[in-house]
């Protein structure tokens, strides 16, 4: 499926169905007083979340999601019907935002929702409430009332969505500096692989379990490339991904390298993140050399002596063979459960 992250939809509750106002009648009950049922309720237009969905495609395609009135009601005190809830699935890590506009031709937007973990329920639109027979309204004054009341009109709303991919890890890198190898390496994602820019056009996840079940989300987010902040190549399309990830994998292959000051290849990327947002500069970042297995001993031992000379800690592995990515993916677990433990925590004061 193709990937799509943003689609317009507008959706629509119920109306509620009307009263009656219906008078018994019966042999032997010539006065026998108003009998009208109830409207039944509009349906409402329910977001959902799930893990199933990974795109908005869908909703390029299909636009509008109505639900449906309720039945008005009937004589002999029978009630009308309600409508069914509509649920609308949409993927994890989907925001919504209703949009309003004004008479100046303008529009505005307010974020609704967030869905931010599989199962999330949110009411868009609440059906109308079913208007109330004509036995509600019998007093003492007037026994055979001959009025009922309407169902309850629907909401209707326009709606943005837009999704950003909510992992763990994001792999941060130059077009071609094997993220997609990685990724195939270290999960059952199936990535496109080739030895050219831009492979990657969409963004892919891969999963990651250890012996206590634990999960590790990872994004293969597209390739970046300098001037990505001001939307050159890829650019902010995929950047608005990187925000949703909770620490950055930041992978730089071995023929980028300046061999005179090997750290300073993590720089260019770094800057785009800075200028895209100040919270993106600040996320914690494990810093990678991949495909040493193209370097012989003696050049990646002088490359190793540089950066070691520099302070910084650097894994080297080389995706394609597996050679140092048990110990990188021993330091990302290491990382990702003491997150998940310092936002226990938090969560229990």
């Amino acid at each position: 499926m193709r990937f799509v992250d943003e689609a317009t939809i507008k959706v629509r509750s119920g109306k509620g169905g009307n009263g009656c106002a219906s008078l018994r009648r019966a042999a032997n009950l010539p006065k026998g007083g108003p009998d009208g049922g109830d409207g039944g309720k509009g349906g409402d237009v329910v977001f959902r979340g799930t893990n199933v969905l990974m795109s908005l495609y869908d909703f390029r395609l299909h636009r509008h999601y109505f639900a449906k009135c309720g039945e008005s009601g009937m004589g002999g005190d029978r009630y009308g019907k309600a409508a069914d809830t509509l649920y609308v699935d949409l993927p994890v890590g989907t925001l919504i935002y209703e949009i309003t506009e004004h008479e100046d031709g303008t529009e505005t937007e307010v974020l609704l929702a967030d869905l931010v973990s599989h199962g999330t329920e949110i009411v868009i639109v609440a059906g109308g409430r079913g208007g109330r027979g004509n036995l509600h309204f019998k007093t003492s004054v007037n026994r055979t009332p001959r009025t009922a009341e309407d169902g309850f009109p629907n909401e209707e709303k326009r709606i943005r969505l837009e999704l950003k991919i909510l992992a763990d890890v994001g792999l941060l890198g130059l077009p071609s500096a094997g993220k997609s190898t990685f990724i195939a390496q270290v999960s059952a994602a199936r990535p496109k692989i080739a030895a050219y820019p831009f492979t990657t056009l969409v963004p892919n996840l891969g999963v990651i379990e250890d012996d206590d079940y634990e999960r590790m989300v990872i994004a293969d987010i597209p390739g970046l490339i300098e001037g990505a902040s001001e939307g050159r190549g890829l650019g902010i399309q995929f950047l608005k991904h990187v925000e949703r990830t909770r620490f950055l994998l930041h992978i730089l292959a071995a023929e980028d390298l300046n061999r005179e000051n090997p750290i300073d290849g993590y720089d260019m990327l770094n800057q785009e993140l800075r200028e895209y947002s100040t919270e993106l500069d600040e996320k914690m970042q494990i810093k990678v050399i991949n495909k040493i297995d193209t370097l012989d001993e003696e050049e990646l031992a002088e490359i190793k002596a540089k950066i070691d000379a520099t302070g910084e800690k650097v894994f080297y592995i080389s995706a394609l063979t597996g050679e140092g990515v048990d110990e990188l993916l021993k330091t990302m677990w290491s990382q990702l459960l003491e997150m998940n433990a310092k936002e226990e925590a938090k969560q229990a004061e």
